[in-house]
């Protein structure tokens, strides 16, 4: 089985055009999260502080830039149901289990 209908099957899309597209926004994605660190000057000479924020205000923006980008090019709805599967193990993390 290649990795490709891996990640068909586990994406539950039905073509191969559909994983290159997830491929591309999630690409786009990282390539703009990493224009931004740029712009904002953030880098190894920082103070730890500025990177610690940049890092959590990053959380936030690549769940916006991921949307809109999936809506670029027509997969929000499944981009959509992407965030909150992963906000929801993010939030897991700070729910006490009992």
């Amino acid at each position: 089985m290649s990795w490709v209908t891996k990640l068909k099957n586990r994406w539950g899309v039905k073509t191969v055009w559909d994983v290159v597209i997830i491929l591309v926004v999630f690409a786009c994605t990282g390539f703009t999260i990493v224009f931004i660190k740029r712009v904002v000057g953030i880098d190894s000479d920082s103070p730890m502080g500025w990177r610690i924020g940049f890092y959590i205000g990053v959380l936030l923006i690549y769940q916006v830039v991921l949307l809109f980008y999936g809506f670029l090019f027509g997969k929000f709805q499944f981009f959509y149901n992407f965030e909150k599967r992963m906000l929801k193990r993010i939030a897991s993390w700070f729910v006490k289990k009992s």
